[in-house]
């Protein structure tokens, strides 16, 4: 590959991050999930068999609920806005932001696919569509309906993306906020992909995870696994974004990379991720690095996935490879979410100066600091993006 010439980044500051997931939603019951190490899966009713998920634990369900009750708009969205919406809301209250102009992109790779699938079922069984199929259906549905949840002014968009959409969020964020078009930013991604048709999808691929494994079904990093492992599950994560200034305390984005590469079908990739290469190493040029501490792998859990990532890094990083790690063995795929729960990992690991391991993967060597992670992620359609982030403490 091509050598660049190094091209440091103005920082930007993460001012805050709040998410929901199985793991919970509060930052301390997330992070004494991730040190605990037990999988977050259930098995639900799916066609004539069970199926492996990662559902919102009891107590966040009862939250969504008591949300979808505060407004009587709420009770017609589609979970991944009302996933959302939670999400953006503690976050932004969180980074003590005012009601002021603040711009929103909070992406999705299904969008509203429970909504989307009662709305059509009703319409192949009546031929006619509700009246509000279409508004509760769009992609743009979610940010908006952020925006409205807080009340506040400034741009509303959303990206689709597949798996990396809230890395090209950030990204897209990160362009607004250098350009001086925005001061403040929201930016995240939701997936409730918890449905019988998005199964079916992910079934017929022949890329799910069997249920004659109990203790740790997604099998993401194990790189000698025979058989694909991935297991879908819901989430949403939201980040607060600024422009640092200069010495600032806390977490920041310091490189940012992305990257594409040709197809041989829809949903392939190259056994050693050159999409993936070009996003790490554009990341670590632009932070100014040639190393990381840690790299907290998209690694969905499926044979190609994975060890496609795996070749990759040791393409970046090929004479020590940095500690590596992953969450999907606990959390599984939330795809268009998936890059943002992966980040609010990487940060919390900062924060805590610990890392999770992967109880799949034998790291030689673990950092006793943490001052900067690299987070992938990578989507069907050929594309990756690469985020690192450091902690000035």
């Amino acid at each position: 590959m091509q050598k660049l010439a190094p091209m440091s980044i103005n920082p930007i500051s993460i001012v805050s991050h709040a998410s929901i997931s199985a793991l919970g939603s509060s930052e301390e019951v997330v992070w004494n999930n991730y040190v605990k190490g037990k999988p977050l899966f259930k098995k639900i009713p799916f066609q004539h068999e069970e199926v492996y998920v990662s559902k919102l634990a009891n107590e966040e369900e009862e939250k969504i609920e008591a949300l979808k009750i505060e407004n009587q708009k709420y009770s017609q969205l589609d979970r991944s806005v009302l996933n959302a919406i939670f999400s953006g809301r503690k976050a932004v209250k969180n980074a003590d932001w005012e009601k002021e102009t603040i711009g929103v992109n909070i992406g999705s790779s299904r969008g509203a696919t429970q909504l989307f699938e009662k709305y059509y079922q009703e319409f192949l069984t009546t031929e006619k569509s509700s009246t509000l199929a279409s508004p509760t259906t769009t992609l743009g549905n979610i940010s908006s309906w952020v925006m409205q949840d807080l009340g506040i002014d400034g741009v509303a968009l959303s990206h689709s993306i597949t798996c990396s959409t809230a890395f090209h969020g950030i990204l897209n964020a990160i362009a607004w906020l250098e350009s001086g078009m925005s001061d403040k930013f929201l930016v995240g991604g939701s997936e409730a992909p918890l449905t019988p048709f998005t199964i079916a999808q992910m079934k017929a691929l022949k890329l799910y995870a069997p249920t004659d494994e109990n203790s740790f079904p997604n099998k993401s990093m194990d790189f000698s696994k025979a058989r694909n492992t991935m297991i879908l599950g819901e989430a949403a994560a939201s980040f607060c974004l600024e422009k640092a200034e200069k010495n600032e305390k806390g977490i920041k984005i310091i490189g940012y990379g992305f990257g594409s590469e040709k197809l041989k079908h829809s949903v392939s990739i190259s056994s050693d991720a050159e999409c993936l290469q070009t996003s790490m190493k554009m990341a670590l040029n632009k932070a100014n690095l040639e190393m990381v501490d840690a790299v907290v792998l998209h690694a969905p859990g499926t044979i190609k996935g994975d060890t496609s990532e795996l070749a990759a890094l040791q393409k970046i990083f090929p004479k020590e490879l940095p500690a590596l790690t992953s969450n999907k063995f606990l959390i599984g795929h939330t795809f268009g979410a998936s890059g943002a729960m992966s980040l609010e990992m990487a940060i919390l690991m900062l924060k805590n100066q610990q890392f999770i391991e992967n109880p799949f993967y034998k790291n030689k060597s673990i950092p006793p600091t943490l001052k900067s992670i690299m987070v992938n992620a990578v989507g069907f359609g050929g594309n990756a993006v690469s985020i690192i982030i450091s902690i000035n403490s």
